[in-house]
Protein backbone atom coordinates (compact mmCIF):
# COMPACT_ATOMS: atom_id res chain seq x y z
CA UNK A 1 0.00 0.00 0.00
CA UNK A 2 1.15 3.45 -1.05
CA UNK A 3 1.53 5.70 1.76
CA UNK A 4 -0.39 9.30 1.95
CA UNK A 5 1.33 12.75 2.19
CA UNK A 6 3.74 13.06 4.75
CA UNK A 7 1.87 15.27 7.75
CA UNK A 8 4.44 17.85 8.74
CA UNK A 9 3.98 17.96 12.65
CA UNK A 10 5.91 20.84 14.83
CA UNK A 11 6.34 20.29 19.01
CA UNK A 12 9.00 21.33 21.14
CA UNK A 13 11.88 19.51 21.74
CA UNK A 14 10.70 18.20 25.42
CA UNK A 15 9.32 15.09 27.26
CA UNK A 16 5.48 16.33 26.39
CA UNK A 17 5.65 14.93 22.50
CA UNK A 18 7.36 11.69 23.66
CA UNK A 19 4.50 9.58 22.11
CA UNK A 20 4.80 10.97 18.79
CA UNK A 21 8.19 9.54 18.72
CA UNK A 22 7.20 6.06 20.14
CA UNK A 23 4.22 6.14 17.42
CA UNK A 24 6.52 6.34 14.59
CA UNK A 25 9.23 3.99 16.58
CA UNK A 26 6.79 1.29 17.49
CA UNK A 27 5.15 0.96 13.90
CA UNK A 28 1.95 2.44 14.79
CA UNK A 29 1.65 4.68 11.54
CA UNK A 30 3.24 3.07 9.14
CA UNK A 31 0.43 0.38 9.96
CA UNK A 32 -2.44 3.10 9.33
CA UNK A 33 -0.69 4.27 6.37
CA UNK A 34 -0.15 7.38 8.15
CA UNK A 35 3.38 9.56 6.76
CA UNK A 36 5.02 11.03 9.80
CA UNK A 37 7.43 14.37 8.79
CA UNK A 38 7.90 15.34 12.55
CA UNK A 39 10.08 18.50 13.16
CA UNK A 40 11.33 19.56 16.90
CA UNK A 41 11.26 23.15 17.66
CA UNK A 42 13.51 24.23 19.99
CA UNK A 43 12.45 28.02 19.45
CA UNK A 44 8.83 27.04 21.00
CA UNK A 45 5.43 28.45 19.92
CA UNK A 46 6.12 31.47 18.48
CA UNK A 47 8.20 29.89 15.81
CA UNK A 48 5.36 26.96 15.09
CA UNK A 49 3.26 29.71 14.39
CA UNK A 50 5.46 31.62 12.08
CA UNK A 51 5.66 28.40 9.93
CA UNK A 52 2.47 27.39 10.20
CA UNK A 53 1.65 30.86 8.88
CA UNK A 54 4.37 29.85 5.82
CA UNK A 55 2.79 26.73 4.89
CA UNK A 56 5.99 25.05 6.38
CA UNK A 57 3.98 23.01 8.70
CA UNK A 58 0.72 21.28 8.57
CA UNK A 59 -0.06 20.68 12.44
CA UNK A 60 1.91 21.76 15.35
CA UNK A 61 1.42 20.92 19.36
CA UNK A 62 1.00 24.49 20.75
CA UNK A 63 1.01 26.13 23.68
CA UNK A 64 -2.60 26.73 24.19
CA UNK A 65 -2.40 30.66 24.79
CA UNK A 66 -0.03 31.24 21.88
CA UNK A 67 -2.22 29.04 19.55
CA UNK A 68 -5.51 31.09 21.07
CA UNK A 69 -3.61 34.59 20.30
CA UNK A 70 -2.33 33.01 16.91
CA UNK A 71 -5.75 32.30 15.63
CA UNK A 72 -7.40 35.64 17.01
CA UNK A 73 -4.43 37.70 15.51
CA UNK A 74 -5.36 36.31 12.01
CA UNK A 75 -3.68 33.04 12.09
CA UNK A 76 -5.71 30.94 9.18
CA UNK A 77 -5.52 27.88 11.37
CA UNK A 78 -7.85 26.01 14.17
CA UNK A 79 -7.81 24.03 17.20
CA UNK A 80 -8.25 20.41 16.82
CA UNK A 81 -8.07 18.57 20.12
CA UNK A 82 -6.38 19.28 23.29
CA UNK A 83 -3.53 17.52 23.56
CA UNK A 84 -2.31 17.99 27.29
CA UNK A 85 -4.91 18.78 29.70
CA UNK A 86 -2.81 19.54 33.03
CA UNK A 87 -1.35 22.63 33.41
CA UNK A 88 2.27 23.76 32.29
CA UNK A 89 4.86 24.16 35.60
CA UNK A 90 6.58 27.18 34.04
CA UNK A 91 10.23 27.99 36.06
CA UNK A 92 10.96 31.53 36.17
CA UNK A 93 14.64 32.07 36.29
CA UNK A 94 17.37 34.25 36.52
CA UNK A 95 21.33 34.22 36.03
CA UNK A 96 23.55 32.24 38.02
CA UNK A 97 25.05 35.37 39.91
CA UNK A 98 21.88 37.22 39.89
CA UNK A 99 20.84 39.09 43.50
CA UNK A 100 17.21 38.53 42.03
CA UNK A 101 15.31 36.36 44.56
CA UNK A 102 11.95 36.03 43.95
CA UNK A 103 9.86 37.28 41.06
CA UNK A 104 8.84 40.28 43.04
CA UNK A 105 12.34 41.54 42.85
CA UNK A 106 12.26 41.58 39.05
CA UNK A 107 9.41 44.01 38.28
CA UNK A 108 10.65 46.12 35.65
CA UNK A 109 13.49 44.00 34.78
CA UNK A 110 14.50 43.13 31.21
CA UNK A 111 12.29 39.45 30.35
CA UNK A 112 13.92 36.61 27.77
CA UNK A 113 11.83 35.42 25.32
CA UNK A 114 12.32 32.77 22.55
CA UNK A 115 9.52 35.54 20.07
CA UNK A 116 6.43 37.52 20.68
CA UNK A 117 3.78 35.49 21.19
CA UNK A 118 5.45 32.24 22.45
CA UNK A 119 4.59 31.13 25.84
CA UNK A 120 7.87 32.62 27.24
CA UNK A 121 6.64 36.05 26.14
CA UNK A 122 2.61 35.21 27.62
CA UNK A 123 3.10 33.99 30.65
CA UNK A 124 4.94 36.64 32.31
CA UNK A 125 2.41 39.06 31.47
CA UNK A 126 -0.48 36.53 32.48
CA UNK A 127 1.84 35.77 35.95
CA UNK A 128 1.54 39.75 36.31
CA UNK A 129 -1.97 40.24 35.57
CA UNK A 130 -2.67 38.39 38.49
CA UNK A 131 0.05 39.92 40.49
CA UNK A 132 -1.95 43.18 39.64
CA UNK A 133 1.74 44.43 37.74
CA UNK A 134 1.94 45.54 33.97
CA UNK A 135 4.98 45.06 31.96
CA UNK A 136 6.04 47.10 29.54
CA UNK A 137 6.79 45.56 25.81
CA UNK A 138 10.34 47.03 25.87
CA UNK A 139 11.23 44.51 28.90
CA UNK A 140 10.99 42.26 26.18
CA UNK A 141 14.20 41.07 24.82
CA UNK A 142 14.28 38.23 22.03
CA UNK A 143 16.92 35.39 22.54
CA UNK A 144 15.13 32.91 20.41
CA UNK A 145 15.67 29.89 22.43
CA UNK A 146 16.36 28.66 26.45
CA UNK A 147 20.29 27.96 25.83
CA UNK A 148 20.80 31.55 24.12
CA UNK A 149 18.57 32.36 27.62
CA UNK A 150 21.20 30.78 29.46
CA UNK A 151 23.90 33.06 28.10
CA UNK A 152 21.86 36.44 28.28
CA UNK A 153 20.65 36.02 31.84
CA UNK A 154 24.52 34.94 33.06
CA UNK A 155 25.81 38.05 30.77
CA UNK A 156 23.20 40.03 32.40
CA UNK A 157 21.18 41.16 29.03
CA UNK A 158 18.35 39.84 30.18
CA UNK A 159 17.25 39.43 34.02
CA UNK A 160 14.39 36.40 34.27
CA UNK A 161 13.23 33.70 31.66
CA UNK A 162 10.14 31.26 31.62
CA UNK A 163 10.39 28.40 30.39
CA UNK A 164 9.07 24.58 31.55
CA UNK A 165 10.34 23.37 34.70
CA UNK A 166 11.47 19.82 33.69
CA UNK A 167 13.12 21.00 30.90
CA UNK A 168 15.65 23.80 32.51
CA UNK A 169 15.78 21.49 35.61
CA UNK A 170 19.39 20.30 34.91
CA UNK A 171 20.72 23.51 34.24
CA UNK A 172 19.31 24.55 37.35
CA UNK A 173 20.99 21.83 39.20
CA UNK A 174 24.60 21.93 37.66
CA UNK A 175 23.68 25.86 38.98
CA UNK A 176 24.35 27.28 35.50
CA UNK A 177 20.59 29.11 36.25
CA UNK A 178 19.13 30.34 39.32
CA UNK A 179 15.56 28.97 39.86
CA UNK A 180 13.32 31.95 41.81
CA UNK A 181 10.03 30.84 41.52
CA UNK A 182 7.22 29.02 40.01
CA UNK A 183 3.94 29.52 37.99
CA UNK A 184 1.02 27.21 36.75
CA UNK A 185 -0.77 27.96 33.85
CA UNK A 186 -3.98 28.64 34.59
CA UNK A 187 -5.26 26.22 31.89
CA UNK A 188 -4.65 23.01 30.02
CA UNK A 189 -1.28 23.32 28.68
CA UNK A 190 -1.04 21.97 25.09
CA UNK A 191 -3.27 21.96 22.30
CA UNK A 192 -3.27 20.40 18.49
CA UNK A 193 -3.95 22.77 16.13
CA UNK A 194 -3.59 22.89 11.94
CA UNK A 195 -3.62 24.93 8.56
CA UNK A 196 -7.71 25.40 8.14
CA UNK A 197 -6.64 24.42 4.06
CA UNK A 198 -4.78 21.69 5.05
CA UNK A 199 -6.91 20.05 7.32
CA UNK A 200 -10.21 20.98 5.47
CA UNK A 201 -8.80 18.80 2.34
CA UNK A 202 -6.82 15.94 4.45
CA UNK A 203 -9.51 15.53 7.48
CA UNK A 204 -9.69 11.80 7.63
CA UNK A 205 -5.82 11.00 7.57
CA UNK A 206 -5.13 13.54 10.17
CA UNK A 207 -8.22 11.86 12.40
CA UNK A 208 -6.12 8.68 11.86
CA UNK A 209 -3.12 10.41 12.90
CA UNK A 210 -4.51 11.90 15.63
CA UNK A 211 -6.15 8.63 17.17
CA UNK A 212 -2.85 6.65 17.02
CA UNK A 213 -1.15 9.43 19.36
CA UNK A 214 -3.84 9.32 21.71
CA UNK A 215 -3.76 5.61 21.64
CA UNK A 216 -0.13 6.08 22.23
CA UNK A 217 -0.71 8.64 24.65
CA UNK A 218 -2.99 6.64 26.70
CA UNK A 219 -0.70 3.46 26.72
CA UNK A 220 1.88 5.70 28.01
CA UNK A 221 -0.41 6.90 30.78
CA UNK A 222 -0.79 3.39 31.99
CA UNK A 223 2.93 2.21 31.85
CA UNK A 224 5.03 3.66 34.47
CA UNK A 225 7.36 0.92 34.54
CA UNK A 226 8.28 1.73 30.77
CA UNK A 227 7.57 5.89 31.07
CA UNK A 228 10.01 6.38 33.95
CA UNK A 229 13.50 4.46 32.58
CA UNK A 230 12.35 6.41 28.49
CA UNK A 231 12.01 9.17 30.16
CA UNK A 232 15.05 8.99 32.23
CA UNK A 233 17.10 7.74 29.12
CA UNK A 234 16.08 10.18 26.31
CA UNK A 235 15.48 13.73 28.82
CA UNK A 236 18.39 13.13 30.84
CA UNK A 237 15.69 13.54 33.65
CA UNK A 238 16.42 12.43 36.94
CA UNK A 239 14.79 9.16 38.16
CA UNK A 240 12.40 11.51 40.76
CA UNK A 241 11.75 14.21 38.69
CA UNK A 242 10.53 12.29 36.15
CA UNK A 243 8.60 10.25 38.65
CA UNK A 244 6.88 14.01 39.66
CA UNK A 245 6.52 15.18 35.72
CA UNK A 246 4.84 11.72 35.09
CA UNK A 247 2.31 12.22 37.62
CA UNK A 248 1.68 15.41 37.32
CA UNK A 249 0.64 15.29 33.46
CA UNK A 250 -2.23 14.03 31.78
CA UNK A 251 -2.60 13.71 28.00
CA UNK A 252 -5.97 14.09 25.92
CA UNK A 253 -7.95 11.46 24.63
CA UNK A 254 -10.38 12.68 23.04
CA UNK A 255 -11.45 15.69 21.09
CA UNK A 256 -13.46 17.71 23.77
CA UNK A 257 -12.56 21.62 24.11
CA UNK A 258 -13.69 23.05 26.61
CA UNK A 259 -15.83 26.61 25.72
CA UNK A 260 -15.06 27.86 29.09
CA UNK A 261 -11.47 26.85 29.01
CA UNK A 262 -11.14 29.07 25.73
CA UNK A 263 -13.12 32.25 27.29
CA UNK A 264 -10.74 32.16 30.35
CA UNK A 265 -7.73 32.45 27.47
CA UNK A 266 -9.09 35.06 25.72
CA UNK A 267 -10.26 36.89 29.27
CA UNK A 268 -6.82 37.16 30.05
CA UNK A 269 -5.15 37.52 26.56
CA UNK A 270 -7.83 40.80 25.94
CA UNK A 271 -6.34 42.13 29.43
CA UNK A 272 -2.98 41.64 29.04
CA UNK A 273 -3.42 43.64 25.67
CA UNK A 274 -2.22 40.81 23.41
CA UNK A 275 -5.26 40.36 21.61
CA UNK A 276 -8.26 43.14 20.57
CA UNK A 277 -11.69 40.75 20.69
CA UNK A 278 -12.70 37.60 21.67
CA UNK A 279 -14.24 34.45 19.01
CA UNK A 280 -16.66 31.86 19.65
CA UNK A 281 -15.77 28.17 20.31
CA UNK A 282 -16.92 27.68 16.80
CA UNK A 283 -14.86 30.02 15.24
CA UNK A 284 -11.26 28.64 16.95
CA UNK A 285 -12.01 24.73 16.60
CA UNK A 286 -12.47 22.39 13.98
CA UNK A 287 -14.13 19.17 14.63
CA UNK A 288 -12.50 16.17 12.75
Amino acid sequence: MTLQIPIRVGGVPEHFNLPWQLAEEYGILEKKNIKLDWTFYPNGTGAMVKDLAENKLDLAVLLTEGAVNAIVNGLEAKLLKMYVNTPLIWGIHTGKNSPIKNIGEAEGKKIAISRFGSGSHLMPMVDAFYRKKEIDKNQFVIIENMGKAITSLNAQETDIFYWEKYTTKPFVDSNEVKRIGEYLTPWPCFVVAGRIEFIKKHKHQIRILLDSIAFVCEQFMKSPDTAIPLLVERFKMKEEDAYDWYYATEWSSDYSISEKMLQNVQYILEKTGNIKQSLSKEELTFKL
